[in-house]
């Protein structure tokens, strides 16, 4: 099992601020604890940071801890698909401060607009996928993953570009607190993206397919923003689907998307690689799928203000 620790310096002359810094310090042994060694790393200074008044929430806690063990799987060079909503914006930042503190050099590939303006921000090399045209890995959050490790992603309505970026991708890693594990997938309602055109008879059609499939629910939303209908980065809406449960979610996605109108669904199926899961008091556990492993890790953490001072934001 490896552990990975992050603790506060006591006294970090190099910035100026008692305890304004944080201390990597790698544990490395076998599962049955024989041949453990310690070793410190190099420390990774916050600089000018000063202790914040607040406190993060357990379940920002969660996201942060995963996103900044996720980084761990970055390195010099790759081209990298940077996901979209609550979760993938704390992998940004915490991929900006590598940028900035530690000369990190990779070029990154947005799946929203909101995600490709934050990685610029923080001083990230933003591309398109058609100038990468093949990515080393995609980094990304999920809405609920199942022990298969398949996803419903989409609440935050870029679904289509998350798909097309996470399959160009040797590999995808997921990042989730703990809450988004689920036995069957269905639990968060399944977002489809359609064209405006027509979108009512889509609807309709998408209906009347649920009464033959294995699913629990059946209603079908369209997702609004404010009085208007919510458009996506393409310009297409968002039907979401209250189905509870998905007794077969491989099938259910290939005939789903043959319904005219449809453009693609939420349902990211043998895409995923690796789960990475938060939880709210520093603890992370990583499950590789195809390593058949599962270690687990602690991260502690000082909040200081150059990392989460937009975190109203």
């Amino acid at each position: 099992m490896s552990l990975t620790t992050f603790v506060p310096l006591e006294n970090d002359t190099s910035t100026g601020v008692s305890g304004g810094g944080l201390q990597q310090i790698l544990m490395q042994g076998s599962h049955h604890g024989e041949g453990r060694s310690i070793r410190a790393a190099a420390s990774i200074h916050l600089a000018g940071a000063t202790p914040m008044s607040f406190e993060l929430s357990p379940i920002d806690k969660a996201k942060f801890v995963a996103a900044k063990q996720a980084t761990q799987y970055v390195q010099d060079g790759m081209k990298v698909g940077l996901g979209t909503g609550s979760t993938a914006a704390w992998l940004v930042k915490c991929l900006g401060e590598m940028v900035e503190k530690d000369g990190l050099k990779i070029k990154g590939v947005p799946t929203s607009t909101r995600t490709a303006e934050l990685a610029r921000d923080v001083g990230i090399d933003v591309i398109s996928l058609d100038e990468a045209k093949w990515l080393d890995l995609t980094i990304d959050g999920t809405d609920e993953y199942d022990g298969n490790l398949n996803l419903i992603k989409g609440g935050g309505g870029a679904l289509l570009q998350e798909k097309i970026v996470a399959t160009a991708s040797d590999q995808m890693i997921v990042i989730a607190d703990a809450s988004k594990q689920v036995e069957t997938l269905g639990h968060f309602p399944l977002p489809i993206e359609v064209i405006p055109f027509g979108w009512q008879t889509t609807k309709t059609l998408v209906e009347e397919t649920l009464i033959s499939m294995d699913v629990l629910g059946r209603q079908v939303s369209l997702r609004m923003n404010g009085d208007a209908p919510y458009y996506t980065d393409e310009g297409n809406h968002i039907l979401d689907l209250h189905l509870n449960r998905i007794g077969n979610s491989r099938q259910f996605s290939l005939v789903i998307n043959q319904i005219p109108g449809v453009v693609e669904n939420g349902l990211f199926i043998d895409i995923c690689d690796i789960v990475v899961i938060g939880y709210g008091d520093g603890r992370v556990k990583v499950r590789d799928i195809n390593a058949g492993s599962v270690e687990e890790s602690r991260i502690e953490f000082v909040e200081t203000d150059n990392l989460f001072a937009d975190l109203n934001d």
